[in-house]
């Protein structure tokens, strides 16, 4: 009996393990923890200055950034000169390596 158990514990463990490598792989562009902190707290840094504009507009960017420092800004403004004021605003933010725009001016009437 306990030879049975002791199998099949065995072979159950034996199949377990591509699934536990698979799992631990999660998010490999994150090399340490504290990239991950410092990340977020440049996204933070740029969406608070972001808000900190009197343009309405500007609090509904979105902004990404990445492992190096990368800032992606996506989302829609009233005008270009928005869109060049938050890219403004995220180039001179601590920390931020480079910034791109996905922002996109909407065509309201």
């Amino acid at each position: 009996m306990k030879a049975k158990v002791a199998t099949a514990c065995f072979i159950l463990g034996t199949l377990l393990v591509p699934v536990a490598s698979y799992a631990a792989a999660g998010d490999t562009d994150r090399s340490h923890p504290m990239a991950f902190v410092k990340d977020s707290v440049i996204t933070t840094k740029v969406k608070a200055k972001l808000a900190e504009e009197t343009m309405a507009s500007l609090v509904d960017i979105k902004v990404d950034t990445d492992a190096k420092g990368a800032v992606v800004l996506s989302g829609k403004v009233k005008t270009k000169e928005d869109a060049d004021k938050a890219v403004s605003i995220a180039t001179g933010t601590e920390g931020v390596t480079s910034v791109k725009s996905k922002i996109k001016i909407s065509k309201t009437k």
